[in-house]
């Protein structure tokens, strides 16, 4: 797993807390389960999501006003999979921007996520050594740069 991406379930029910139920619910319907991949919300990304919307006004915002929206919504963790869709499409309808940037920070999470990346065959990591190949380093490139003479302060 890539650092920081680790799930603890205990953990994660802490994060989420009672009144994230919801939103972890309908980021099961933005991008449900495939095979034995966990939906979105299951895989507990919202933390991520929540990280990622926390470092850009424009996301917290939009964040905001979707749980705000969501909330609305008489027990919607609880509504069938149809009707979930259909209060999601009202929140759409409604906010589109807002609904637009929340959906892109739940696929950036998902698209993140190790098990998602395995899975449709991204390799993560660094680039190198399986990247482009690199001709060996020629010093003698920093000629010039060593004939110069130091332009910071010297104590």
């Amino acid at each position: 797993m890539t650092p920081g991406l680790e799930i603890d379930a205990g953990r994660l029910k802490q994060e989420i807390g009672p009144g994230r139920d919801s939103m972890a619910a309908a980021m099961d319907r933005l991008i449900p389960a495939v095979d034995n991949l966990a939906a979105a919300g299951a895989m507990g990304l919202l933390p991520m999501v929540d990280s990622m919307a926390a470092s850009q006004t424009a996301y917290q915002g939009s964040l905001a006003r979707f749980e705000a929206a969501l909330s609305r919504v008489d027990g919607f963790q609880s509504l069938s999979a149809q009707a979930q869709d259909a209060a999601i499409s009202g929140i759409e309808s409604a906010i589109p921007a807002d609904f637009a940037a929340v959906l892109q920070l739940v696929y950036i999470a998902y698209y993140s996520h190790p098990e998602v990346a395995a899975r449709i065959g991204w390799r993560s990591g660094p680039l190198q050594p399986l990247g482009f190949e690199l001709p060996p380093f020629d010093e003698a490139s920093l000629q010039i740069v060593r004939r110069r003479k130091p332009f910071w302060r010297q104590p």
